[in-house]
């Protein structure tokens, strides 16, 4: 038999990755008994805004553009989709699944300053680009100053 030189820490380290585990579940899954792979997600944004807009990009990869639903209520920009499962490769004959899949929302606060009616949004490489321009009378002014 092998002598094994004790490292206390390796428990400590086997312990935080189950309750990094756990919490990653608890925070990303709010449905019990939901499998992970198949479990809600969202896909990530970035904001910006220019001189006459503000630019919303999120990543759908794999999402049918059919499947994308853009809609603004109430001031509020609601992105809704889903990513399906391909249904070419048999669950079974998969080694490892890290994406997630099934169906996804989110939501954006809209400011007043935003023209609701000239909104456009496309779709290219994975990146869904929402274009929301501000009004003309929110858009700054330069004044020129006459020189006597």
């Amino acid at each position: 038999m092998a002598l094994v030189k004790y490292n206390p820490l390796r428990e400590l380290r086997t312990m935080q990755e189950q309750m990094n585990r756990l919490l990653n579940l608890s925070w990303n899954h709010d449905i019990s008994g939901e499998e992970t792979r198949e479990g809600i997600w969202q896909p990530a944004v970035d904001i910006y805004e220019t001189e006459d807009s503000i630019v919303i990009k999120a990543e759908v990869p794999d999402v049918d553009q059919k499947d994308i639903d853009v809609r603004i209520e109430d001031n509020t920009l609601i992105l809704k989709g889903e990513r399906r499962h391909e249904d070419q490769v048999k669950k079974e004959n998969y080694h490892r699944i890290e994406r997630y899949f099934g169906s996804f929302q989110r939501s954006f606060s809209l400011p007043a300053t935003i023209d609701q009616e000239k909104v456009v949004a496309t779709c290219e490489k994975g990146i869904l680009n929402i274009v929301l321009p501000k009004k003309e009378e929110t858009k700054p002014k330069q004044i020129n100053i006459e020189v006597k």
